[in-house]
């Protein structure tokens, strides 16, 4: 209830505010009753499983969520992956794995990770948004051409099976296909059509021709899985063992790990749209319930979704009533209207998806990223799109992330500088001294930059420079902004062995973390007393005494 709470706190459920939220919630409804059947059908799931999906998570997000705008239900993004999970364990397995994501994501909301699932660089996201936008688009192909089924479960067998099908395309199926595909583009450009959504105008033009004309060997949801039951989706537990459970760990990360980033992402772009400020890790407890409780009904794995949070913003959308309405809307169209749906060909819901995954995968802005962005994270951006296409999407969201902070590191490590400090560049600061040069017999160093373990390296290259053995080995550690555990380890060591050959060494300048640290690594203990000093002018003093 925290969702509808701050928004009653904000005052956004007035007489005046009440109406344009119902309104809004209507349109994304009709918007979602497409979207929802074609994401089914694509996942392997019946078409009424995406619109109880989308009826049960809707109304959750918006009532639990940490977003006011969001809309959630069944998106492109999980097609990819929940056809695959379907494939190998069944309708069953793809709901234990939907509810073990749900437990997942409440977990990591209840844990304050919300703010983790940010850090996913933006070549990682456009490469594995661009991979999936593939996969829907081939996997479509038997619908919207009225192909054979493909055998195969990963994508070089569907890819090649559905060549070679191709000569084989139904007619019938296949204008209709791209009719529907004109329809969804272009019918906003008929005035009387302007306000009505393109996959609605797809959908009824294309269910229209086909129950007037009846074209033969055109599969509809009538012919494909017998309709569309008018009736509330029923409670339903599945079969759950332990090894069923232990099998389908590595999918429910799968879907939670998506489904935090899709739904996350959303309500960035909901904040952006209508001015407000989402609550990630309430918006991943709302998105974990949600999910949790969809399979009990029939359901399966929901997400924020971009698009339709969208139109529930350009429509006046501002508070969670929006989305609860869009949830009544679907199921009124359930109770109502649903032995309709028995003529609604597959290829006018393959239409929609083939619009979807060109949306998806922004096209445009990949081939910029490819012009114009570093050559490292070109490289990360192709890397996870071809593992996103050919091997999973787990593993080329991890190695994707992995590539970027092993590449993040480098960078880091190559801005650390262990400069020395002659007596030209410290003349402003002796002077200030009141000195006309060093102590005699010192030498002094300076670290900028943070002292990890990536950074090793570069000091004990810069302290090896020395040929000769000073006095005194001053280290200016004022601009380490921290110091990791093999940055302390490496300067126990340094000290020891400079120490060993009677050199006597000082630290000064670190700030009170980095000095926190040093005591509690007994550094400052190991300099011996007089050796560590807070300032420059001190460590002067010192070493000249």
């Amino acid at each position: 209830m925290i969702n509808v709470l701050e928004a009653g706190r904000a005052g956004l459920f007035t007489r005046t505010n009440i109406l344009p939220n119902i309104v809004a919630g209507a349109v994304v409804g009709v918007v979602a009753l497409p979207l929802a059947m074609a994401f089914a059908i694509a996942s392997g799931a019946r078409p009424e499983q995406g619109l109880y999906t989308a009826i049960i998570a809707g109304f959750l997000v918006s009532l639990l969520g940490g977003s006011r705008t969001q809309i959630a239900g069944p998106t492109g993004a999980f097609v990819a992956i929940l056809a695959v999970i379907t494939a190998r364990y069944g309708i069953d397995g793809l709901q234990i794995a939907t509810f073990m994501a749900g437990l997942m994501l409440l977990l990591m909301g209840l844990a304050k990770m919300g703010g983790v699932i940010k850090f996913i660089p933006a070549p990682v996201v456009v490469g594995f948004t661009a991979g999936i936008g593939v996969i829907i688009w081939v996997g479509q192909w038997q619908y919207f051409f009225g192909l054979p089924a493909v055998a195969g479960l990963h994508f070089h067998d569907k890819l090649w099976g559905a060549l070679q099908a191709l000569p084989a395309l139904h007619g019938s199926t296949s204008a209709l296909g791209v009719l529907s595909v004109l329809l969804v583009l272009f019918s906003n450009k008929v005035a009387p059509l302007r306000r009505v959504p393109g996959p609605l105008v797809a959908l009824l033009g294309a269910t229209a021709l086909q129950a007037v004309f009846q074209f033969d060997g055109v599969a509809t949801i009538g012919s494909a899985f017998g309709g569309i039951p008018r009736a509330l989706p029923s409670f339903s537990l599945p079969a759950v063992s332990l090894s069923r459970v232990l099998e389908l760990i590595g999918p429910a990360f799968t879907i939670a790990m998506l489904g935090a980033i899709e739904s996350l992402l959303s309500a960035v772009v909901a904040d952006g749209m209508a001015g407000t400020r989402h609550d990630s890790n309430q918006e991943l407890v709302g998105q974990g319930l949600a999910n949790m409780v969809a399979p009990l009904f029939g359901g399966f794995a929901a997400t924020g979704a971009i698009a339709r949070t969208a139109t529930n913003v350009r429509n006046g959308g501002t508070s969670p009533l929006a989305g609860m309405a869009h949830a009544a809307t679907l199921l009124l169209i359930v109770l109502f209207l649903a032995p309709l749906a028995a003529h609604v060909p597959l290829a006018a819901l393959a239409a929609i998806l083939f619009v979807v995954a060109y949306n998806m995968s922004e096209l445009g802005h990949f081939a910029r990223m490819v012009r114009r962005a570093p050559r490292a994270d070109v490289a990360i951006l192709l890397t996870t799109f071809v593992l996103t296409v050919f091997a999973d999407l787990v593993v080329a969201v991890n190695i994707g992330v992995i590539l970027a902070t092993l590449h993040f590191l480098r960078r880091m490590a190559a801005s650390v500088e262990v400069q020395q400090m002659n007596q030209q560049r410290l003349g402003p600061e002796l002077a200030r001294h009141g000195l006309r040069e060093l102590p005699a017999g010192m030498l002094v160093y300076a670290i900028d930059g943070p002292f990890f373990f990536g950074a090793v390296e570069n000091f004990e290259r810069a302290l090896a420079q020395s040929h000769t053995d000073p006095r005194i080995l001053l280290l200016r550690l004022g601009r380490v902004p921290f110091m990791d555990m093999t940055g302390l380890q490496t300067l126990q060591e340094v000290i020891g062995k400079w120490q060993k050959r009677g050199v006597r060494v000082m630290l000064c300048e670190a700030n009170d973390r980095v000095k926190g640290k040093l005591e509690r690594a007994g550094l400052i203990e190991q300099l011996g007393n007089g050796n560590y000093a807070d300032d420059f002018g001190q460590a002067l003093a010192a070493g000249a005494a």
